[in-house]
């Protein structure tokens, strides 16, 4: 019967992870940290805080899809967060409200030079 079949087995691949040459290859990627950053060129825009959006100040984005974005600035944001992101575009300036998901110092040597603070928010 078709319900009774099983599918079959692929042979796996067995793995030495105490192989010194693997543990030398993976040593090497513990300080590796991946952020979604360098997709698309950054670009200037502003921020604006809570519902009455009163402070304006300049960030960087870094990365954006249709729900959510990167930005990148020089002081830290509280996680929960509103904050509307003000973009340049042909028509004038496009507006969107978002929410702080995750709010962090970079990791990357430039960000740590710069003092720089990596932001994830949530759009909507």
């Amino acid at each position: 019967m078709a319900d009774q079949k099983s599918f079959p087995k692929a042979p796996g691949n067995v793995v030495d992870w105490s192989d010194p040459l693997l543990v030398s290859l993976l040593n090497k990627t513990d300080d590796w940290h991946l952020d979604n950053r360098g997709a698309i060129p950054p670009r200037h825009i502003h921020i604006e805080f809570g519902w009455g959006a009163a402070t304006s100040k300049p960030a960087m984005l870094a990365w954006e899809n249709d729900d959510a974005m990167v930005i990148e600035t020089f002081f830290p944001i509280q996680q929960g967060e509103r904050v509307r992101v003000e973009k340049p575009c042909e028509t004038g300036v496009e507006s969107q409200w978002c929410q702080v998901t995750e709010s962090r110092a970079g990791h990357r040597t430039d960000d740590k030079a710069n003092g720089i603070h990596v932001h994830f928010l949530h759009k909507g």
